[in-house]
């Protein structure tokens, strides 16, 4: 039973050790040389460190004489600062935080402040992005772990308990204590959870989906395309167009304006186009889809037959001088704004 204990404790040393290793050689290899070639470092712990030029926005902490305080347990507490309509002061521990995993690593937290005026009950979800400046580089190391921060009266304290490995940040080759001047950061932004959410339905056979159009006086018609009158499918109104001059005769099938009180969204259209076949059920069909803009009289077209073939009255298409264009409208999108 003894020796099981002592196996599972040099397991969890070694991986303990694995994981701050490979945190530390992830920056290392960002801050000699090769490191301006990775935008992105994940350390096994699920912090993402990511380099960038430009300052912080919210909050900029700068000690010098940085050794003389690596040893001290106890942490620095910055003065209060504005971020996200909030109270806040940073919290560093030059020596880590011990009882946050922050053994042999330099530890830092963003703590919310001032917070006997806000409701009973409270809690401010934010996006936290802690900030260690590298000199050499003259860039800025961004730690952040992607979890949305709940602070409430229970939990005024958030950060990273492994900011970044001592044995990095003191070696004085790296760049992180420029003539031992430690400098640190904060972004903090709010997480507002969405209302509403924008919900895309796809409706099969829709209702009044089959739309006839027909066209008189055909032969007199000129070299232009005409347009039919709108028709309303789904949440939008459309149009047919044509035609009568073209080598194959061509159907375009046009997106217009939405009906009242509809969401205006891309709007998607499967439809049949078809030249009906006046003497029997020979119709010609061609299949048409489309994500149509929310600009009004986006149109996309299908050739048919030949012009030529049209004319032929044998051919049943033309009757009368006049032909039947119809568009069956197989699905369309509806788009609802819905609450969360």
């Amino acid at each position: 039973m003894d020796t099981q204990k002592w196996s599972l404790a040099f397991i969890s040393l070694a991986i303990l050790f694995i994981t701050s290793s490979s945190a530390e050689l992830l920056i290392k290899q960002a801050t000699e040389g090769r490191g301006i070639e990775y935008n992105s470092l994940t350390s096994n712990l699920g912090l993402t460190r990511v380099w960038r030029d430009e300052p912080p926005a919210d909050k900029i902490l700068s000690i010098t004489s940085f050794s003389i305080i690596r040893n001290i347990l106890a942490p620095y507490v910055s003065s209060v600062f504005d971020a996200a309509g909030y109270k806040w002061r940073l919290v560093l521990y030059t020596n880590g935080k011990q009882d946050d995993g922050g053994k042999d690593h330099v530890s830092l937290y963003a703590r919310i402040v001032e917070t006997e005026s806000l409701p009973i009950g409270w809690e401010v979800n934010v996006d936290l992005k802690l900030f260690v400046y590298n000199g050499k580089l003259n860039k800025y190391l961004i730690v952040t772990d992607g979890l949305v921060k709940r602070y409430n009266n229970a939990t005024k304290e958030l950060g990273f308990g492994q900011l970044i490995p001592q044995s990095t940040y003191y070696d004085g080759n790296d760049g992180f204590r420029e003539q031992d001047t430690g400098t640190f950061g904060a972004e903090i932004s709010i997480v507002n959870r969405a209302n509403l959410k924008e919900k895309v339905t796809f409706i099969s056979n829709p209702p009044n989906n089959v739309f006839t159009w027909k066209i008189l006086h055909f032969s007199t018609l000129e070299d232009k395309i005409y347009k039919s009158d709108e028709f309303l499918v789904g949440d939008r109104y459309w149009k047919l167009g044509f035609n009568p001059k073209g080598g194959l005769v061509p159907i375009y099938l046009y997106a217009q304006g939405f009906k009242a009180n509809a969401v205006e969204t891309t709007t998607y259209g499967a439809a049949n186009l078809r030249l009906k076949n006046q003497r029997n059920t020979n119709h010609i069909t061609s299949f048409t889809e489309y994500w149509y803009l929310v600009l009004s009289g986006y149109g996309l077209g299908v050739n048919t037959i030949p012009l030529a073939d049209v004319k032929d009255a044998s051919k049943g298409y033309l009757v009368n001088d006049a032909i039947i264009i119809e568009a069956e409208m197989l699905t369309v999108s509806v788009t609802n704004l819905v609450s969360v």
